[in-house]
């Protein structure tokens, strides 16, 4: 489904909301001129007065009614019937031809012409961008010049008003000028067009604003479930078991270091939940996570293990994507160094580079052959790290595998530097 026809329902209800209003601002504009019709009728001919009372009940009328409907349909779950909004406008137009054509036809087609009611057709164009779509706008805009085109041509072939080449004489005189007309109708017809401009404008504003919303929805929930599957795959039941039964091992020979395990496997859980509903923490908060993690495993593996963490001061408030490290220490753990009889080290590393933080995962493990240049290989949160990172970065990221048959494995990530006080 294309971005514009889901945002559709969103900004007809929207629209909807602009028709009720703009139904208000119509009935009280009605009883305005109703009761100024009313207090001046004393001085004004009586075929003036017909003419304006044969426009404004009717109109009057149309608008109380959409009041009636409004007020004996449920609003939030019947919308609006689209003819409605169609008919509005053009209710709305025809009611201002005709009291140009009453007036012609009470009194003179000069009188018509020249009457500032001709204003109110710019009034009912400019409603349009908020009320209506940019069909019914540029419906509504070809309506406009064709009524009062009509209206004057009517008036031209059937000899009620005098025309004249020049508006200076017209200006004086009971006629008007073939130029002053030439120019309402241009002006009629580019206020026409700017309307209908300015309701596909709001509309593809609308697309876009959706269409952006859309994505930082994707974005918050293709993290959430990044972290889910982290946290999933962190807290495997290959991981639990192993640290349980290393835990049931050591408490006959070495009960403070199972007592130690214990704690350890306490403090990796809590700090695990304590982090699972943020997509990015500082570095310091990762290391935490992380050196609970290891001391796990180099209880397990004691000698065999040896790991080394080194974090540039200055990179310690740097925000990284929470979940990062630790996958990766134990992809290299799991997959690297315990196939090895003699075991191997591993090494973590953090240091701010400039705008750049730089983070890389080593191990002298087994290694592995990758089949391309790009391909990740079987391992514990490899793709998942790696997406998260897209989502969260874009290009302005780097995820570099580097591995070989009994060469190590190396992981290194360049991300920008932030600590989110830029935001605050």
């Amino acid at each position: 489904m294309l971005p514009m026809e889901m945002a559709r329902p969103a900004i007809e209800v929207q629209r909807e909301r602009a028709e009720r209003l703009l139904n208000g601002v119509r009935a009280a504009v009605l009883a305005s001129l109703a009761l100024a019709a009313f207090v001046y009728a004393p001085h004004i001919p009586i075929s003036v007065q017909h003419a304006n009372w044969a426009v404004l009940i009717p109109t009057l009328a149309w608008s109380l009614a959409q009041f009636w409907l409004d007020a004996h349909r449920n609003i939030r779950e019947q919308p609006l019937p689209q003819w409605v909004a169609f008919v509005n406008p053009f209710v709305d137009i025809t009611a201002v031809t005709a009291i140009l054509a009453g007036y012609s036809f009470a009194q003179s087609g000069a009188l018509a012409l020249k009457s500032p009611i001709f204003l109110a057709y710019f009034v009912i164009l400019a409603a349009r961008p908020i009320a209506s779509s940019t069909r019914k706008a540029a419906a509504t805009a070809i309506l406009v010049v064709a009524e009062y085109g009509a209206l004057v041509s009517l008036l031209v072939l059937s000899g009620r008003v005098s025309m004249t080449d020049s508006p200076i004489i017209a200006s004086g005189t009971a006629s008007v000028s073939f130029l002053d007309e030439g120019a309402k109708i241009l002006l009629l017809a580019v206020a026409g067009a700017i309307a209908t401009y300015a309701t596909s404008w709001h509309e593809r504003l609308a697309e876009t604003y959706y269409r952006e919303s859309q994505e930082r929805e994707d974005l918050r929930v293709a993290l959430a479930q990044a972290q889910l599957r982290s946290l999933r795959l962190q807290l495997n039941p290959h991981f639990l078991f192993n640290t349980m039964n290393g835990i049931v091992a050591l408490i006959p020979s070495d009960p403070r270091s199972a007592e130690r395990m214990l704690t350890g496997l306490s403090d990796f859980l809590r700090l695990s939940l304590h982090n699972a509903g943020e997509q990015e923490v500082p570095i310091e908060r990762e290391i935490q996570l992380l050196e609970r993690y290891v001391m796990i495993q180099q209880l397990r593996f004691q000698d065999r293990l040896r790991i080394s963490i080194s974090v540039d001061p200055a990179a310690n408030r740097a925000l990284v994507p929470n979940l990062l490290l630790q996958p990766l220490a134990e992809n290299s753990i799991r997959h690297g160094l315990s196939p090895r009889a003699c075991g191997g080290k591993l090494e973590i590393l953090a240091h701010r580079d400039g705008d750049m933080v730089k983070l890389a995962v080593i191990d002298d493990g087994v290694g592995c052959e990758l089949s391309a240049p790009d391909a990740l290989p079987k391992g514990i949160g490899l793709s998942n790290i790696r997406e998260q990172l897209e989502r969260l970065y874009g290009e302005l990221h780097t995820f570099a595998v580097t591995t070989a048959p009994n060469a190590g494995f190396a992981v290194r990530i360049s991300i920008p530097y932030h600590t989110g006080e830029e935001l605050s």
